[in-house]
C-alpha cells in the first residue's frame, strides 16, 4: 500500500490530537477494520472512512484513492458515536 497526504494537514492534526497521518496509516492494517463510503456530504470525489484499531484505541481516517494511492485527507480518535457504531458493524 502506498499513502500520500498533505503535509500541512498531517503537522495540523499532530498539534491538535497528538499523532500525524503517518501514524494513522496504521488502520489500514488492522484485520478487523472497516472501510464505508464517507457521504456525508458531496465533496467532487469519492471518499471512505476507515475505522480501525492502533495500540487498542478506535480511529477514523478519511481517505480517497488518487493514482493507484490512498490519499489520507483526515483522521482521528473516534467519538462515542463511532465506538458505538463500530462495535455494531462488527456483531
Amino acid at each position: 500500500m502506498e499513502f500520500e497526504w498533505d503535509d500541512d494537514k498531517s503537522e495540523a492534526c499532530l498539534r491538535q490530537r497528538g499523532f500525524d497521518f503517518a501514524y494513522a496509516t496504521q488502520v489500514f492494517f488492522d484485520p478487523g477494520r472497516t472501510v464505508l463510503p464517507d457521504d456525508r456530504m458531496i465533496y467532487g470525489e469519492v471518499r471512505y472512512q476507515v475505522y480501525g484499531t492502533v495500540t487498542g484505541r478506535l480511529f477514523v481516517v478519511v481517505f480517497t484513492q488518487r493514482g493507484g494511492r490512498f490519499r489520507i485527507i483526515s483522521a482521528r480518535k473516534a467519538n462515542q458515536r463511532e465506538v458505538k457504531r463500530y462495535g455494531r458493524l462488527q456483531n
